[in-house]
């Protein structure tokens, strides 16, 4: 087997993912690309194929990409590829690696990390390794690369990667805000790639068969020119099956963008809103500037005169976010029909402003990834639990569009529709003892005990609403308990 001097690897979360950040590597390597390759993984994979696949290359250097969802099985593959080939230089990369690094195991193992964006650092790493003259230092910190200078990474997505992959791309790095739970916050700056060659390559994966783009950008609709220029490109290319998706800050939606994503047809564009929450004061604490009120108008508007799919957030344990106040701000979000809330736990991020608030709001975290908050002053831990199991059960539920007429029936039963999921919530734990591998016909027969408890509806009608939510084409389970 042919030898592969540099290998360019990460572990996806799943196999439909496809890592950006190798590719932008790849592109800018010059000379070295013909010397080089990617390696893609999946958390379905053991550590030690992981390495035993690696190595199989016989390669002189492996680049990692490090982040929170596999910061500790690279790390087991770190620990292998240096026990039995010390030789074969690592060099670690990614918002996982570098923050907080010194006292960490794959910092150890490794032997050097670049912190930031790492374009041109790594290219000149490399060089300098295979040529004989690695550096002394083991951290290597990455000036911001120049994105005009950089070339383009789009084209190293395969066939393969287009048939059956999210393609990401990015039209913008950094952000202009400043909120603590993000690393964003550490560097305000937003630097925007000129969009004629971006616009080009976009158009070259289309026209190869890309239909899932998802853009990167933490802003997407910083800049109204811009916003305006990308969203006509793809309204005027557009054709069956793709699928778009932005992340967008409600209140900076002007009416122009607002009217051009209402000409988009429906399954095109997957907008994901970050809300986060609806408590002006917890707002103030994490330095997130947003106008609530615009927010609501915006997703109003969204909602209602475009064909967009909304994916809103929402932040559980926030500081100064107490259980009443987010109960409070989730009924005012789902009121809005979002087709889907991601109700997430609140991390603490490796280099993210939000340790500030640990001592003054007595904020317990997890001390392993995902780096979960478990309790604040205003919410214990056994609240925090309960709202992490509604979290997952919400997904199951609500996001998933499998009840849509039954959850009709589960709001009525309480004043607050929190507080209606929440014992819903409380029910399938105390039933099931578990929140995975949850088979949706039993979430179905609890969801109906309940209700037929709570006495939601007259009997039949109940067993109507579940019995049309689950007749789905091809779906061809019965809802054996209604007999």
């Amino acid at each position: 087997m042919a030898r592969i001097p540099i290998l360019l690897a990460t572990i996806n979360a799943r196999y439909t993912h496809a890592a950006l950040g190798l590719r932008w590597l790849m592109a800018n390597l010059g000379a070295l690309r013909e010397q080089a390759a990617l390696r893609e993984f999946h958390l379905g994979q053991s550590a030690l194929q992981v390495a035993e696949a690696l190595l199989a290359d016989r390669p002189r250097l492996i680049g990692l990409g490090v982040y929170i969802w596999n910061v500790e099985i690279t790390t087991a593959v770190v620990q292998a590829i240096k026990a039995v080939a010390p030789e074969v230089t690592i060099v670690l990369g990614g918002p996982e690696a570098a923050h907080e690094y010194e006292a960490t195991a794959i910092f150890r193992h490794a032997d050097y990390l670049i912190r930031g964006e790492g374009e041109v650092a790594f290219a000149e790493l490399a060089r300098a390794i295979l040529d004989g003259r690695p550096p002394e230092g083991k951290v290597i910190d990455a000036e911001p690369p120049d994105l005009g200078a950089l070339v383009l990474p789009y084209d190293l997505y395969t066939d393969a990667d287009l048939a059956h992959r999210r393609i990401y791309v990015e039209a913008s790095r950094g952000c202009p805000f400043r909120c603590d739970f993000c690393l964003s916050a550490l560097d305000p700056s937003v630097r925007e790639f000129p969009l004629p060659p971006l616009l080009d390559a976009l158009e070259r994966l289309i026209e190869r068969g890309a239909r899932q783009l998802k853009f990167v950008d933490r802003t997407f609709n910083l800049h109204p020119a811009r916003v305006r220029a990308i969203l006509e490109f793809f309204l005027e290319r557009w054709r069956e099956g793709l699928s778009l998706h932005f992340e967008i800050v409600p209140d900076r939606l002007g009416e122009d963008a607002l009217g051009l994503l209402a000409r988009f047809p429906a399954g095109a564009l997957q907008l994901e809103v970050g809300v986060q929450t609806f408590n002006p004061d917890v707002q103030e604490a994490i330095s997130r500037r947003q106008d609530l009120e615009k927010t609501v108008a915006t997703l109003g508007f969204l909602r209602k005169k475009t064909r967009a799919w909304l994916h809103a957030d929402l932040i559980a344990g926030l500081p100064g976010e107490s259980w009443e106040s987010f109960a409070a701000g989730f009924d005012r979000l789902l009121a809005l029909g979002p087709q889907a809330i991601q109700v997430g736990i609140l991390k603490r991020l490796r280099g993210a402003p939000i340790a500030r608030h640990a001592e003054p709001h007595a904020m317990v975290f997890a001390e392993h990834p995902p780096y979960e908050i478990l309790q604040t002053d205003l919410i214990d831990f056994a609240r925090m639990q309960r709202l992490r199991r509604f979290a997952r059960y919400f997904d199951l539920v609500y996001n998933s569009g499998n009840f849509p007429r039954t959850l009709g029936l589960l709001w009525a039963t309480r004043p607050s529709a929190f507080e209606a999921f929440m014992a819903l919530s409380d029910e399938v734990w105390a039933r099931t003892g578990r929140t995975a591998e949850l088979a949706l016909a039993r979430l179905a027969e609890i969801l109906y005990e309940f209700l037929m408890k709570e006495q939601a509806a007259a009997p039949p009608a109940i067993a109507e609403a579940l019995e049309q939510d689950f007749r789905k084409p091809g779906r061809r389970e019965k809802l054996a308990f209604l007999k």
